[in-house]
């Protein structure tokens, strides 16, 4: 399994090469954005707008590319009782504090904790609210999983930002 998701992630950040519109320009003229409609005045084709027809959905943006306030996420509490319950992360004797989040991006939850006598806890944690699974914790959270199949949101919080920069915070 490790090395399926190290293939995974090596494919991830070597990508294909450069987008098609960083290529080189060419003397072509530009595509038409339109259909070919029936001939003009002038005996050559004209080209109508191309515009979506009546009642069709625009796309939304992606839920995981920016990770905000968890409104159907699990709690601050909910994280640091499965932090102390079956991770056994967190000794019962600590006082915690939930500094940041939890932060939702699609399904994943990032949340930062403030411990007594420790560094500060990174968590990131996936799934139902009532149920989170924990994926990550520690100082440094931007683990191989993380990157590769981690929302974007959830990755610029985890590996982007830094120890102590969480953006928002």
């Amino acid at each position: 399994m490790p090395a399926v998701l190290a293939l995974l992630a090596v494919g991830v950040l070597t990508g294909c090469g450069a987008p098609p519109e960083l290529s080189a320009p060419t003397d072509a003229p530009p595509p038409h954005t339109g259909a070919p409609t029936a001939p003009g005045p002038t005996g050559t084709l004209s080209t109508a707008p191309a515009t979506p027809p009546v009642g069709t959905a625009t796309a939304t943006p992606d839920a995981g590319l920016v990770a905000t306030p968890c409104r159907n996420g699990p709690t601050g509490q909910r994280v640091v009782q499965l932090l102390r319950g079956r991770a056994g992360v967190l000794p019962d004797n600590v006082r915690v504090r939930v500094r940041t989040g939890p932060l939702c991006a699609a399904d994943w939850q990032f949340t930062v904790l403030e411990v007594s006598g420790h560094e500060e806890l990174q968590v990131v944690t996936r799934g139902r609210s009532a149920a989170p699974e924990l994926v990550t914790a520690g100082t440094d959270v931007c683990t191989i999983e993380v990157r590769a199949t981690g929302p974007a949101g959830i990755r610029t919080l985890a590996c982007d930002a830094g120890p102590g920069a969480v953006p928002g915070a």
